[in-house]
């Protein structure tokens, strides 16, 4: 099998890649993804496949039967929206839509998954049980794709009995995949604050609040209060402060953003109740009014032991043990933790990077690339992953 899915990566690897260089000279925001996902059914009806579409409105679902179908039932899933980022790449499949870019790979998952998919299509008399290709709009934006995807029923009829996704890691080599046992990936919720005082004229104290002052010992405290907790697991960071006064002129209201990062859902809660309790000491310090809105985000992502332990020691058998790679925790989120948290599921890292071709820029930024030789491997490891399960 291993050798049967390898020869059709290598015989597909041209096609996926120019569906991964189309899918990334046009990207679309998260719950925009129109364009995006009349591709992916054009692609599919070129193929001879048939899906159903909508969930999320673009949201596409695969369900590919094998030998035996009712034996198991695995899902697999790939997100497609892009970040509202300006492309600073020099290469021919450049974004073409100014300020949208697909800086975290999503075009590379989707065009990886479809060429899981076509390869398990040909395969499908060598292989037991359903395979559901879930194909996820808006992983980048609060509700999330994945959350809304579950609750339209996508998990359902087959009943989906584990999850598998992949995603890219530019810090690791290309050729190589990375894998962590139990929690990898914190929760993440955002945090808005307004503290509304009262203006005026800089020149007369009498005559105002300076709400500048209460968010500068705010910001303070709440730093402090995390600082304290540097062996929990967590982040507190303020990334915005927004104060629209000037030299003489003392604002009505400071407005602020952040963001709060946790391991454990137990902390999670405290550290909310923490929040606000420092929010309504400074209201009442100052006398002024503070308006907290935390917006519950992604819950952490587990990923069950047992189907991951499984998944390594499969991956090795495909790749060799010396490509195989124990992952740190990461402190960013991902909303695949809605389906981990329904199902035993893997979330796996596909090494896209490459020093020696200068592909080294980060997630989220302006230059970030892949090599597109992980595609040669993506699209194989997860064939085998699924048909090993």
């Amino acid at each position: 099998m291993i050798e049967k899915i390898k020869c059709l990566s290598n015989n597909y690897f041209e096609d996926i890649v120019a569906i991964r260089r189309h899918l990334h000279m046009y990207p679309e925001l998260s719950f925009n993804e129109h364009e995006t996902s009349r591709f992916i059914k054009k692609t599919l009806n070129k193929w001879g496949i048939s899906f159903t579409d909508g969930y999320v409105n673009t949201g596409i679902v695969v369900v590919l039967k094998g030998i035996n179908p009712s034996s198991k039932v695995i899902g697999l899933r790939a997100d497609f929206d892009a970040l509202p980022i300006c492309e600073e790449n020099n290469i021919d499949y450049k974004s073409l839509n100014q300020g949208v870019m697909h800086a975290c790979g999503h075009d590379a998952h989707t065009a990886s998954m479809l060429g899981t998919l076509r390869i398990l299509n040909e395969l499908k008399e060598d292989w037991s049980g359903t395979i559901k290709f879930i194909f996820q709009p808006a992983e980048e934006r609060l509700p999330g794709g994945a959350q809304q995807m579950i609750e339209e029923g996508v998990l359902k009829e087959p009943n989906v009995k584990e999850m598998h996704a992949q995603h890219v890691l530019p810090e690791l080599e290309v050729g190589k995949v990375g894998f962590r046992k139990g929690i990898y990936m914190a929760s993440t919720d955002e945090i808005y604050i307004d503290i509304c005082g009262a203006g005026g004229h800089a020149a007369l104290p009498k005559n105002y609040n300076n709400p500048i002052i209460a968010s500068s010992d705010l910001i303070l405290q709440l730093n402090n209060n995390f600082l304290k907790k540097k062996n929990s697991n967590s982040i507190f960071a303020i990334g915005s402060v927004l104060a629209k006064g000037s030299t003489n002129v003392i604002p009505d209201t400071v407005s602020l953003m952040g963001t709060f990062r946790a391991l454990d859902q137990e902390h999670r809660d405290r550290a909310h109740k923490e929040i606000v309790d420092i929010v309504e000491n400074i209201e009442q310090e100052y006398k002024l009014n503070i308006k907290l809105d935390i917006r519950k985000g992604y819950p952490a992502l587990y990923n069950n032991i047992e189907v991951t332990q499984k998944n390594i020691l499969n991956a090795i058998n495909y790749m060799g043990d010396d490509n195989v790679v124990e992952l740190p925790i990461r402190m960013t989120a991902e909303d695949f933790s809605y389906f981990a948290n329904e199902v035993p599921s893997c979330f796996y890292r596909l090494g896209v990077g490459n020093i020696e071709k200068g592909i080294t820029y980060g997630l989220h930024t302006s230059k970030f690339n892949i090599d597109e030789e992980s595609l040669r491997v993506g699209m194989g490891l997860m064939a085998y992953l699924a048909v090993s399960s």
